[in-house]
Order: structure tokens, then C-alpha cells, then sequence
């Protein structure tokens, strides 16, 4: 591991343990066993750091779901496949879920750029369009589809992480969420 990614990581977990304001770049460089001057090399001020690893941790959830994504036959099932991928994705990775859902809820997330943000969601909303325009999905704005669809997602997640269940009843519980949100996106006969 490069010293930047060990930076990156050490930062991760302690965002998550301590919060943004409460984790020194100091304590990053050490728990990263590398100089402040390396840190600042990487990452000239703590919120150059923050937005970093967010930009980093969105860019590993993109590309899994997008590497899990099949040549699916319906509309349906590409959208069962990214929200069960989503959704074991950030069960596996629970300090990432953590960090993007503390990201999520603060300043920071501001300050990302709409070019930055549209890359990670552009895949997902010409889904949607696509839905929309095939008469499958319900004739909504996107970004209130998008919304109600990445709440859902984050808080079933929250519930599942929170909730020790077997493996079985967790698969039951994405199915059976999955399946509710199909319901409110579809129209009718889909």
C-alpha cells in the first residue's frame, strides 16, 4: 500500500470513530505511520482530504455494482441487481457505508462538484430515464425517484447493519424491500 492510500485509510477509520472536527491531521499522519508533511503533500488541508475519500469510497461502490451488473433481461431485474449489489457492497464494507452516510449529512458534501456527483449517478438515472420512457416506471421526476430510491437503500442498510440476522432473513429483507420499492416505482402490470 502506497503512502497516500495508507493516508486514506487511516483517515477512514478515524472520520468514522471520531467524526471530521474531532480527528486531527496530526493523528491521521500518525495512525498512517507518515510525517504531517507527507499528509499535506497528498492533501494540502484536512477538507482536501475529506472530499478525497469520499471521491474514493463512491468511486469503489460505482465500480462494484457496476462490475456486478449483468446483461439482465428486464428493467426490474437491473434495478433488483443495483439494489442488492448497493446493498451487499455496504454490508461488507461497513466503515465505508459509515463514512459515506456521515459525508451525506454534512458541509462537505457541498462542496463536491455537480460534474463529480453526476458521474457516480449518471449510470443509475439513465436507468430510471429509460423506465420512465419505456412506460415501466411511473412518469416522476428523476431526482425524486433517485431520492426515494438512495434513501430507501441507505436505510434499509442502516437496518441491517444494525440488526444481527442470519444470512438467510438478510437476503429475505433485500428481497422483500426491493420488491416494496418496485411496487411504488412501477406502473401498473409491470
Amino acid at each position: 500500500m502506497d503512502k497516500k492510500e495508507q493516508i486514506l485509510q487511516a483517515a477512514l477509520k478515524l472520520f468514522v470513530e471520531f467524526g471530521f472536527h474531532n480527528t486531527p491531521t496530526s493523528k491521521i499522519a500518525k495512525e498512517a505511520d507518515v510525517a504531517n508533511g507527507t499528509l499535506f503533500y497528498f492533501f494540502p488541508t484536512k477538507d482536501d482530504l475529506v472530499k478525497a475519500l469520499y471521491l474514493d469510497v463512491k468511486s469503489r461502490l460505482t465500480n462494484y455494482v457496476a462490475e456486478t451488473m449483468r446483461s439482465e433481461s428486464t428493467l426490474k431485474e437491473i434495478l433488483k441487481v443495483h439494489y442488492t449489489e448497493s446493498l451487499r457492497w455496504a454490508l461488507e464494507h461497513k466503515t465505508e457505508f459509515l463514512f459515506i452516510e456521515q459525508f451525506n449529512a454534512s458541509t462537505y458534501l457541498k462542496q463536491i462538484s455537480c460534474e463529480e456527483i453526476e458521474k457516480h449517478t449518471k449510470p443509475f438515472v439513465a436507468i430510471l430515464k429509460e423506465g420512465i420512457d419505456n412506460k415501466i416506471i411511473k412518469p416522476m421526476d428523476i431526482g425524486v425517484l433517485f431520492t426515494l430510491i438512495g434513501g430507501h437503500t441507505f436505510a434499509i442498510n442502516k437496518y441491517l447493519i444494525d440488526n444481527q440476522l442470519s444470512d438467510s432473513k438478510r437476503t429475505e429483507v433485500i428481497k422483500d424491500t426491493f420488491e416494496l420499492i418496485w411496487e411504488m416505482i412501477a406502473l401498473k402490470g409491470d
